[in-house]
């Protein structure tokens, strides 16, 4: 498929997406989507949602039920859309958390306009590009680099449930996209102390040295134009060209945290779990012909990253907020997901109801 002819199939899976939460009366001012239009590689790349409200709901649970049902009846339009919309959004941030820089800056640089105020969000996107560089830069781009280096990228692990033809494209696809591409925007974000918009800009604008053959070799591989190697095959060049990236990548610095770390890493814990429901609602009764046993288990790292991120938080606060952080931080569970434990997980959040919604809203007006 041309780059843009899978650009107009996206935008126009982001207005059918819109339309499906309008009906169900989830209200947003914006939605995004995480990476550059050209990122987006048809059939194989999901659209990873972004949602942004004027301000939280009276309940984000009963949000979440809307949102997991909107989502839900939108996959049913299409057998495609089982891929393409893999999973309900990612985050939810209000307008205010992004007017107060608490989100995080290298999360923003990344997000694409689905529906909204183009001019707003670019607003957004150019302060993101001007914070000076923190710590908590270095934590967005080395907690990239470290979930696929030193054997954590594994192919066979990634799941092809939801692919409904071409498996070799698809894994094809998987080392480029899964792979080498978010090792080298992590690197070139590292190396350059820039916040890179997307995959495919890092691949254009960052190769010194010996990495230019590499850039240039991946970015056809994404096109698929030319020869098509067989996944194994691929996977073996990906792995020289990431050990090339790595040599390419500065050591850790000792860095200050920004004056909004902290805040920033609320609003960007919050913001994930503002939407968790939604998803384990959609995870344990999907539609049909569509998997999401894979999913249920990758909840298990997004849920310890809340974990170790509200801990670290935890260390900082005083008071009501102490307390909040401690009391949410114990519901969430700390070993692997399972239908049952999602389960069990949307009981207990019904019966700590006022924690979950105080945790979820604190600082968002």
């Amino acid at each position: 498929m041309s780059t843009a002819r899978a650009t107009s199939s996206y935008a126009l899976l982001g207005v059918t997406y819109g339309e499906q939460l309008a009906v169900e009366g989830v209200a947003a001012s914006m939605l995004t989507h995480k990476w550059q239009a050209r990122d987006l590689i048809a059939p194989h790349s999901d659209i990873d949602v972004r949602v942004i409200l004027d301000q939280a709901p009276d309940s984000w649970l009963e949000w979440n039920e809307r949102l997991a049902i909107a989502h839900h009846r939108t996959v049913l339009l299409d057998p495609a859309h089982a891929r393409l919309l893999e999973h309900p959004p990612g985050f939810a941030f209000t307008a205010n958390e992004l007017a107060r820089n608490h989100v995080s800056p290298a999360e923003i640089s990344t997000w694409s306009l689905v529906a909204g105020n183009a001019t707003t969000l670019q607003r957004w996107k150019s302060r993101a590009q001007m914070m000076p560089w923190n710590r908590a830069d270095e934590r967005f781009y080395r907690g990239i680099l470290d979930a696929r280096i030193g054997g954590h990228y594994r192919l066979d692990k990634d799941s092809t449930d939801n692919v409904q033809h071409d498996l070799d494209g698809y894994r094809r696809h998987c080392v480029v996209w899964h792979y080498v591409a978010p090792c080298w925007f992590a690197s070139a974000a590292l190396a350059t102390r820039t916040r890179c918009p997307g995959k495919t800009a890092a691949l254009n604008q960052w190769h010194p040295g010996e990495l230019e053959s590499h850039a240039e070799d991946f970015l056809r591989l994404s096109t698929a134009s030319g020869p098509t190697p067989a996944p194994t095959q691929l996977l073996r060049t990906a792995h020289v060209a990431v050990d090339a990236v790595l040599r390419r990548t500065p050591p850790p610095r000792s860095l200050p945290e920004g004056p909004e770390t902290d805040a920033a890493a609320w609003a960007t814990t919050a913001g994930m779990l503002r939407v968790r429901v939604a998803r384990w609602i959609y995870y344990l009764n999907p539609p049909p012909g569509s998997a999401t046993g894979y999913l249920i288990a990758r909840e298990e790292k997004e849920l310890r990253s809340a974990r170790n991120t509200l801990n670290r938080l935890a260390d900082r606060a005083a008071g009501d907020d102490a307390r909040l952080i401690k009391a949410m931080t114990a519901l969430l569970p700390s070993g692997p997901t399972t239908t049952s434990t999602l389960r069990d997980l949307l009981a207990q959040w019904g019966r700590h109801r006022s924690v979950v919604e105080d945790f979820l809203s604190a600082h968002s007006a």
